[in-house]
């Protein structure tokens, strides 16, 4: 009997169905909470705060889109 085993690589943003699911954050893996917390579809953790508009807002718990996802936190990966 053989046995076979898998390995499954996950491209791109997080699926809608895997961000909104009952898993908690330590279930995914970080591109995936990543992914998730730039949709808008997670919480936010962590004391950061940023400047939306003319406001400086700390982001921690709240739902919040990345700018690449049409939000107003922006980009510092690049």
């Amino acid at each position: 009997m053989k046995v076979q085993e898998v390995i499954v690589y996950e491209e791109g943003p997080a699926s809608k169905a895997l961000c909104k699911s009952k898993k908690p954050d330590h279930a995914l893996g970080a591109s995936q909470l990543a992914s998730c917390k730039s949709q808008g579809y997670r919480k936010r953790s962590g004391k950061k705060s940023y400047k939306i508009g003319k406001k400086r807002v700390y982001v921690s718990g709240k739902k919040i889109k990345g700018k690449s996802y049409g939000g107003p936190l922006p980009l510092y990966s690049k």
